[in-house]
């Protein structure tokens, strides 16, 4: 008899998003972006982070204090990243991520052709880049679908033994 508790396509996809976020260096906001195509391949992932060649020693990952003394001019959002980092023409593909987009990253979104967005927070919900991020999408014909609940995957990867990891799934709360 086959295994019943298995992840459903937007559970794994958003989990895929969520381990691109474990590469993250920002102290305060871990997030992660997965591209899927309609043949449900992933085809770019991506975390925020600065540039390449842009010290994540030398740049600050600070939130307050003069704009350039702060992360926010030099970060790369998870989103862009992934956009960035795709291997193939975008149009028509899903975008998972685990913070609704910004307003910048919406524009990217839109002209790379991604079509549907699925994310988990909306911490900003009603912030004037948030609501501009949802009237482009309402206009540009993206749809955006906030994934209930939250899912927990643990994942204990044993790099001295040569058997396979152990992952545990705990179903939406």
């Amino acid at each position: 008899m086959k295994r019943t508790e298995v992840l459903s396509w937007d559970q794994y996809f958003m989990a895929m998003a969520h381990l691109a976020a474990f590469r993250s260096k920002d102290p305060n906001t871990q997030v992660g972006a997965c591209i899927v195509n309609d043949q449900k391949r992933v085809v770019g992932l991506g975390y925020n982070g600065f540039p390449k060649g842009c010290s994540d020693d030398e740049y600050s990952w600070e939130r307050q204090g003069d704009f350039l003394d702060t992360k926010y001019p030099f970060v790369v959002h998870a989103e862009l990243n992934a956009i960035l980092n795709s291997i193939q023409n975008l149009n028509g593909c899903t975008l998972y991520v685990s913070l609704f987009p910004c307003n910048e990253c919406a524009k990217a979104i839109i002209q790379s052709g991604i079509r549907k967005v699925f994310y988990e927070s909306d911490k900003y919900c009603g912030a004037k880049d948030n609501l501009a991020s949802k009237r482009m999408f309402d206009d540009a014909g993206v749809e955006y679908i906030q994934l209930p609940g939250q899912m927990e995957i643990n994942i204990t990867i044993h790099p001295d033994q040569d058997d396979q990891p152990e992952a545990v799934y705990c179903a939406h709360e």
